[in-house]
């Protein structure tokens, strides 16, 4: 039996289970590896809202994630909420230490009912430091607006803001579209991926739906697990955006919010 490729996500933890590490893990584990994972920050929150966070110090993350690559090969990272330009400048540069191929980026920076949850110098660190160390960053709508600093109503802005954080040191950039409802969208959720010179787009069909918590976490760390599993990025955001579709499909309703996706335990690939 061979060992399961290991999967770190540096993140926040959210106790309700539905998003940040938790979230992360659990994906990891539904693809076969092995999830590791370093607190940023502990937030409280459940499904109807976060109410505060008590954020760790950049000396904390550092130390987590440094016994973790000393003791493992980790064959994929993903970064989640990174609350200080201190914790963000501490996470790029232990990651860049550790060598590790793939590097996953959720610029988590705004919500989707548009709070910004970082500053403009925690928002410059992380463009600065962790953009150029990805292979691929995942912003939503209200995300990518923040970083661009422009307003997304459509797909042409879609590939505006695309092109501009490529321009900013990314690798690859997946812009998750779900937030935008317009003819554009011809009814569907649509995501797309600018990589190689390439913009491509990912459709499936959209769910009117409140099940919804954790989406973008699951998307990253689905991601990642499949890019640790060796698939090319392509594979990795196909796979990834079929198994939050069916997340949100079969969501069970738990709580009085926005009901988690359903994580399963084991999710078949060929």
């Amino acid at each position: 039996m061979n060992d399961p490729p290991v999967c770190l996500s540096i993140a926040g933890l959210d106790p309700s289970g539905g998003a940040g590490i938790i979230a992360d893990v659990k994906t990891f584990s539904a693809f076969g590896c092995f999830g590791a994972a370093a607190v940023s920050s502990v937030t409280f929150q459940n499904t109807t809202g976060v109410f505060g966070s008590v954020h760790q110090t950049d000396e904390s993350v550092r130390m987590q994630v440094e016994v973790v690559l000393e003791d493992y090969h980790v064959a994929a990272a993903k970064t989640g909420m990174l609350p200080t330009p201190e914790i963000i400048v501490e996470t790029a540069r232990v990651l860049s230490a550790g060598n590790i191929a793939n590097v996953v980026v959720d610029p988590v920076v705004r919500s989707t009912s548009g709070f910004d949850l970082i500053d403009d110098d925690a928002l410059r660190s992380l463009i600065g430091t962790l953009f150029p160390i990805a292979r691929v960053v995942t912003p939503n709508i209200p995300e990518a607006e923040r970083i661009c600093r422009m307003t997304i109503k459509s797909e042409a802005d879609i590939d505006e803001a695309g092109k501009q954080m490529l321009s900013m040191g990314a690798a690859s950039v997946l812009i998750k579209g779900g937030h935008i409802s317009n003819a554009d969208s011809e009814g569907k959720a649509v995501d797309h991926l600018f990589a190689e010179g390439v913009h491509t787009r990912f459709e499936s069909a959209f769910i009117q739906t409140t099940s919804t918590h954790g989406t973008g976490c699951t998307l990253s760390a689905a991601i990642t697990a499949n890019l640790a599993l060796g698939r090319s990025l392509t594979e990795a955001v196909q796979i990834a955006k079929d198994f939050v579709f069916e997340g949100i499909r079969t969501a069970p309703q738990l709580g009085k919010g926005n009901a988690p996706v359903n994580i399963p335990t084991i999710w078949p690939v060929e």
